[in-house]
């Protein structure tokens, strides 16, 4: 959830009520938000020392799809519908004297589809900017690119001084080198190509270079005297910069996604057309396509949704009247209608601050939130179930209660691993086809889904090397597979694995902690050939991550599968030449680690090691 910083004082002006933080926190609440921080005693504590400190400020997280909640004109407004000072806010689109054909006009070049296709816009007339709204004017773009915007990589904000410009407009797709400009804060004009180079070692927009630098052609917007506004989505221009005395602004969005692209300007727009001369007034634009096609940007039309009250009583365990949830659903700023020809639905019309609503469901949870969560009435389910664990857990939970009891401890580590902590670590090569890997890692130890458990075991005992020895540690948990059969590309597997480490190598403690659980399973010890229907076996296995002559391989021979007679009489006469059967699995692997598997884990004593899946031992129906 994002959190937001707000102005405390500016806040409780606007709600028309100086709240207390219990009293705050208890509405935030009530909202279905959360109230982390407030600065004030930290104010305070400032001024008393002679230190220089800002105005106390609320630190207030909000759900990741309410957009319209990132900035202190949002969230105001919200709350006051909320608490019934003001209704919702009815915004509108203020055409020019001359209708469209007055519309400023933006013209989208072919050659942008090859980097960022989409592009939206809107003005808005007479505003009045204050150091404050100002300041909530930057942040609420900043907080769009970082979230809906995915640090501009899927959508990027412009905003303009229109009275530096002269309409119309050019979004545009040039090489590198055509493109020369004095970007925001300098003075002096640069090529993209060199403006590339030079915020390479800038702490901010560094972070955004990769999105465009390795494509031919850069996004690049013009006005009709060639003066560039943008270059998105790294930097405007210096030439159209905003400032505290700007009157009319002028917002281009450029984007990968449409539907992000028209979510975003629509909140832009929408949020701070409360500063207009006439507020909540929106000038839209008029946007030529490479084809032909022309579109009147932004585009605000609400929404309709249908509700029924017979619906939103069933989810809620109440017995509200429409008209009582009419007047819920219009704190929530929306703007219901009761239908003329059902009495039991309600025609919903959902501003355009509000794409966070897909269904009839989320109505109801509107209505839910201002009914109040702690109001709902408590009663009884009128159905009933028995919970009961997974089959596969129960298995587990054998194993795990008898290693336990042995004095083996158990450890849960991440499933999440480097990839060479998988792979090269464990002297085990990436056939490419076996892990799934993270498209974008955060850092260097989740880049996979782990495929082993023993990358995680080893970990803990390395962190745990003060303790004293032997140190026996085991997890029962998932390793996640690449399955292109499935339709999610990957399948779980519930292995059980453990490691020994000791001054001793102990390859027969894993054996017998290998044995004990088999017995616990009921899984007889066989062997190769010895014509038994069911039952375990091991012999010596070549994995690399083990040491060579001191490595095992688990096989299973599972129940036999229902045949016809003719079949049972051939399964028989292979047990009697005591011919190994063709249905003996692999299902894990014991031993002793190499020792260089052991130095990459930075373990300087031997271990041993023991990995299975037991899923194979679950009786199939």
């Amino acid at each position: 959830m994002p959190t937001i910083s707000v102005d405390k004082a500016e806040l409780f002006e606007r709600l028309g009520h100086h709240y207390t933080t219990e009293e705050f926190d208890s509405l935030c609440f009530d909202y279905g938000l959360e109230l982390d921080e407030d600065t004030t005693a930290e104010v305070e504590a400032a001024i008393k020392k002679g230190l220089p400190a800002e105005r106390p400020q609320l630190k207030i997280e909000v759900p990741a799809n309410r957009y319209d909640l990132v900035c202190l004109e949002g969230i105001s407004r919200a709350l006051r519908a909320f608490l019934g000072k003001q209704d919702p806010p009815q915004y509108t689109l203020a055409y020019p004297p001359g209708g469209e054909k007055d519309l400023i006009t933006v013209t989208v070049s072919q050659e942008t589809q090859r980097i960022r296709p989409f592009f939206a816009c809107a003005v808005l007339r007479n505003i009045k900017f204050t150091p404050m709204s100002y300041a909530s004017f930057i942040d609420l773009q900043d907080k769009l690119h970082q979230n809906i915007g995915r640090r501009r990589s899927l959508v990027a904000i412009g905003t303009h001084d229109l009275d530096t410009l002269t309409p119309p407009f050019r979004y545009e797709a040039r090489t590198p080198t055509n493109i020369s400009f004095a970007p925001l804060g300098r003075e002096t004009a640069h090529t993209a190509a060199e403006l590339m180079q030079i915020y390479e070692s800038d702490k901010h927009l560094s972070r955004y270079l990769h999105i465009i630098r390795d494509s031919d052609v850069y996004p690049i917007i013009y006005d009709a005297k060639d003066h560039v506004l943008s270059m998105p989505p790294i930097i405007n221009s210096e030439h159209s910069k905003i400032t505290l005395e700007t009157k009319n602004v002028f917002i281009d969005t450029t984007a990968t996604d449409d539907t992000k692209l028209q979510i975003v300007i629509n909140m832009v727009a929408s949020m701070f057309s409360e500063y207009c001369a006439e507020p909540f007034t929106i000038e839209p634009c008029k946007i030529v396509f490479p084809d032909g096609s022309t579109r009147i940007s932004p585009d605000i039309t609400p929404r309709t949704v249908t509700a029924r009250a017979s619906y939103i009583n069933s989810c809620t365990s109440l017995s509200l009247t429409p008209s009582t949830i009419q007047s819920l659903l219009t704190r929530m700023t929306l703007s219901p209608t009761l239908s003329p020809d059902d009495p039991d639905a309600l025609i919903v019309s959902l501003p355009c601050t509000r794409p966070d609503i897909f269904h009839e469901v989320d109505i109801m949870e509107d209505a839910a939130v201002a009914y109040g969560f702690n109001n709902l009435p408590d009663i009884f389910p009128q159905t009933s179930t028995v919970a009961q664990p997974l089959p596969i857990s129960k298995l587990a939970d054998v194993i795990r209660r008898e290693w336990a009891m042995a004095g083996w401890v158990e450890a849960l580590p991440f499933i999440l691993c480097s990839h060479e902590e998988n792979f090269s670590f464990m002297n085990r090569p990436d056939p490419g086809s076996l892990a799934v890997k993270i498209a974008n890692p955060k850092t260097l130890e989740f880049q996979v889904v782990r495929t082993s458990l023993l990358p995680g075991l080893l970990k803990t005992i390395r962190e745990n090397r003060s303790h004293a020895l032997p140190v026996r540690v085991f997890e029962l948990s998932d390793v996640v597979f690449k399955d292109t059969s499935r339709e999610r590309q990957a399948r779980n597997e519930r292995h059980a694995g453990a490691v020994w480490c000791s001054r001793s190598a102990g390859f027969e403690v894993v054996h017998g902690l290998l044995d004990r659980a088999m017995k616990m399973l009921e899984v007889p010890r066989v062997g190769r050939g010895d014509g038994k229907d069911v039952g375990y076996y091991i012999k010596e296995g070549d994995d690399p991550a083990y040491f060579p002559g001191r490595a095992a391989t688990i096989y299973y021979r599972p129940p036999p599968s229902k045949t016809s007679k003719t079949g049972e009489l051939a399964d028989e006469l292979k047990n009697t030449l005591h011919i190994n059967p063709d249905r003996d699995i692999v299902i894990g692997t014991l031993g002793v680690l190499h020792p260089t598997v052991l130095e990459k884990f930075e373990i300087t004593y031997p271990c041993s090691a023991l990995e299975f899946n037991m899923e194979v031992f679950l009786k199939r129906s």
